[in-house]
């Protein structure tokens, strides 16, 4: 057997690949498209999975709809993130303000060095908030609203982005939280008055795609559907942020 304990594969493409008697143990899997994998004898024990789940079956079941109601009554509030009309987009920012409040709160309490540690080589609780800011510039300030350059030099692209000339990724910066706050709220503001002037008309419009290239494409898109991915952005690093805060006060 070929021994590649301890190595970092990365940037493969293994389409197809048929993996026989290897040995996982103990690997991580970060950014790792399995769509469309198929496991047989399989040994599964003390795993942990977060991701995008659907149509996951195991051992004749599909265990994703109960993944998702389990999530959906831990957390109340999740459902009201796939709202259907502008009252709904309303109430779930309502509820997103909120929450992202508390969680601001607990931060502060942090020293300001901790507010840059990574936990488990997650972003730290600075580059979540800057995460934040690129997220709604790109699918808010560019898609919606048509602005070619939303940017902040503080935008921090996902890692699996690649580089786009125009689009700030400067991953060695350290803002303090007050200098990110600032910029994080003018966004926050900027989403608030859009959900508030929302109608039906508008939110079942599609955008007209902005002629500069950069990121997301362009192309056009529901009006709907960048506001769902605002709201799952938004929702999604929350529950991240929080689970590294209990790290950290540890």
């Amino acid at each position: 057997m070929d021994r590649l304990s301890g190595k970092r594969l990365e940037q493969l493409d293994l389409r197809a690949a048929l993996m026989r008697d290897v040995d996982l143990r103990d690997a991580r899997f970060e950014r790792v498209v399995l769509t469309g994998t198929r496991m047989r004898g399989v040994e599964l024990g003390h795993v942990t999975i977060d991701g995008d789940i659907e149509d996951l079956v195991i051992n004749g079941v599909d265990v994703a709809p109960f993944v998702y109601a389990e999530l959906d009554r831990r957390y109340p509030d999740r459902a009201k993130m796939r709202p259907t009309d502008p009252a709904g987009f309303r109430s779930a920012w309502d509820i997103l303000e909120r929450l992202w409040d508390g969680t601001v709160r607990r931060a502060r309490v942090l020293r300001p060095e901790q507010l840059h540690e990574r936990v488990d080589g997650e972003w730290s609780f600075i580059e979540t908030l800057r995460h934040l800011v690129f997220a709604t510039d790109a699918w808010v300030g560019r898609v919606i609203l048509g602005d070619p350059r939303p940017w902040d030099a503080l935008d921090l692209p996902f890692d699996g982005m690649a580089d786009v000339p125009g689009v700030p990724r400067d991953r060695t910066v350290r803002p303090s939280l007050d200098e990110v706050l600032a910029l994080r709220n003018d966004r926050m503001a900027m989403v608030r008055r859009l959900v508030d002037n929302l109608t039906v008309d508008r939110l079942d419009a599609r955008t007209t795609p902005v002629p500069e290239p950069a990121w997301p494409d362009s192309i056009s898109y529901a009006v709907r559907d960048c506001l769902l991915i605002v709201l799952n952005e938004e929702w999604q690093h929350r529950l991240y942020a929080e689970r590294d805060l209990d790290a950290l006060e540890s």
